[in-house]
């Protein structure tokens, strides 16, 4: 997300060379919008000085409810937002100017860091006949039945999905979704049990979000 119709048009002509696809839009509305028809991406490069909501109110509000990349590219370069930014929710940080390459470079290196999504990034992604989950709009739907997920179990299914058929680690799970703060298992615990309880059959016996035990927890891959 970039207000600079000419910077834009830069960064999605080397982007696209590189093979990625890309969804511009010039300010944080336009982007929230663009997520809520179209899904979320693999990946978000903000620029912090949009007209609107500024790019850092925008990454905060995307992290509270998914684990969404998020790439800063700005002219800020005050020591104090970076490393704000970068612990965070930023992944990376670019000043301006910059150069396109190292941009693609810094994109993908964040890229293979993260892996691919397991499911494709669709506005509603199926996950089999019974489940499909709507992040933009933080709900699942359950046998066609529209049931609201809270901020955290919005996210918490977001890490676990986008790393389907691995282990996830518990303290990745802490760290990722609550990065400023001290939290400790048991509170993960009791998130696991309110997601269960939204969107298993049978929550004592869970088909989706899987314990295993003394490592994390497991999303399995589906065949939609």
């Amino acid at each position: 997300m970039e207000d600079d119709p000419d910077i834009l048009r830069v960064i999605r002509t080397e982007l696209e060379r590189a093979g990625f696809e890309v969804w511009p839009a010039l300010s944080a509305e336009d982007g929230l919008a663009l997520l809520e028809k179209r899904g979320l991406p693999h990946l978000a490069l903000v620029d912090i000085l949009l007209p609107g909501m500024d790019g850092l109110t925008l990454a905060r509000k995307l992290q509270e409810w998914s684990d969404l990349p998020v790439v800063m590219l700005t002219s800020v370069g005050e020591a104090e937002t970076v490393v704000q930014a970068i612990e965070s929710f930023a992944e990376d940080y670019i000043r301006k100017p910059f150069n396109p390459r190292e941009l693609v470079a810094r994109i993908e290196r964040v890229c293979r860091r993260i892996g691919d999504f397991g499911y494709t990034l669709q506005p509603v992604i199926r996950v089999d006949d019974r489940l499909a989950v709507d992040f933009a709009h933080q709900r699942a739907m359950v046998e066609d039945k529209p049931v609201a997920l809270t901020a955290t179990e919005s996210k918490l299914l977001y890490v676990l999905m986008r790393q389907a058929g691995r282990v996830v680690a518990t303290d990745f799970l802490l760290r990722r979704l609550w990065p400023s703060d001290e939290v400790f298992e048991d509170t993960l615990r009791v998130h696991v049990h309110r997601l269960r309880s939204k969107i298993e059959p049978s929550p004592s016996r869970p088909r989706y979000v899987l314990t295993e035990r003394g490592a994390g927890y497991l999303f399995p891959r589906f065949s939609s």
